[in-house]
C-alpha cells in the first residue's frame, strides 16, 4: 500500500502537465507536446481530457524562449511512481537532458496529481510547498511529491488545468483549480495565451 494520506485506486485519474521551449529536428514545442500525448496514451493510460496548448513566458524570465504548455487528464491503473518513471522515459525519448534546473528543454512532463493522493506524506509536501524561491532554484526533491508542490503558484499550469479539471480540488489546500487560478495576479494569467 502507498504511504501517504490517500492511496490510489485502480483506474484513477492523473493530471499531467506538458511543456517545452526548444525546437529540435524541426519539431516545434507545440508539435512535440502532441507527439508526447500520443506516447502517454500508449504507455501510461487513456487521455480523457486535453487542454488547449498555450504560449507562456519562460520562467525564470530570460532563461530561454517562450514555452508551449498544456495539461491532460489520464485514466491509468499505474501507481504514481510507475507513472513518473514512464514520463521520464518519454522525456528522454524526446531528447530531454537535465542539465540546468528550470533551463531550456525539449520536453518537460510533470505529474501534477494522482486522485487525491498526498505523497510521500503531508510533512514532506509542506516542506517542498513552502520552500523559498531562491531555494527552489537549486534544490529538487529526490522522491515523488504529490500533488506537485508548485501547482498553486503557476499560471502556466493552472490556466490549462482549468480547461480539463476546473473542479479538481487540491487535497491539501482544499481549493479547486479554478479558485487557485483566480487567486493569481491577473497579469500572470494574462501571460498564458492559447495558441
Amino acid at each position: 500500500m502507498l504511504q501517504g494520506i490517500s492511496a490510489c485506486s485502480k483506474g484513477q485519474f492523473s493530471l499531467i502537465a506538458l511543456g517545452g521551449n526548444v525546437t529540435s529536428n524541426e519539431i516545434t514545442p507545440e508539435k512535440r507536446l502532441l507527439l508526447a500525448m500520443d506516447r502517454i496514451a500508449e504507455t501510461v493510460g487513456d487521455i480523457t481530457d486535453q487542454s488547449a496548448i498555450y504560449r507562456t513566458p519562460c520562467f525564470p524570465a530570460g532563461a530561454g524562449p517562450d514555452y508551449a504548455n498544456a495539461v491532460i487528464r489520464v485514466r491509468t491503473d499505474l501507481e504514481p511512481a510507475d507513472i513518473l518513471t514512464r514520463l521520464h522515459e518519454i522525456e528522454a525519448a524526446f531528447g530531454r537532458e537535465r542539465v540546468q534546473r528550470w533551463g531550456e528543454r525539449t520536453l518537460d512532463l510533470d505529474l501534477l496529481a494522482v486522485g487525491d493522493a498526498v505523497l510521500p506524506d503531508r510533512a514532506t509536501w509542506d516542506h517542498w510547498a513552502g520552500l523559498p524561491l531562491d531555494d527552489q532554484k537549486v534544490a529538487a526533491p529526490d522522491q515523488l511529491i504529490l500533488p506537485h508542490p508548485r501547482i498553486q503558484d503557476r499560471a502556466f499550469v493552472l490556466v490549462p488545468l482549468c480547461d480539463v479539471a476546473p473542479d479538481w480540488t487540491h487535497p491539501v489546500l482544499g481549493k479547486t483549480a479554478a479558485d487557485m487560478c483566480a487567486a493569481l495576479p491577473a497579469e500572470q494569467r494574462a501571460e498564458v495565451v492559447a495558441l
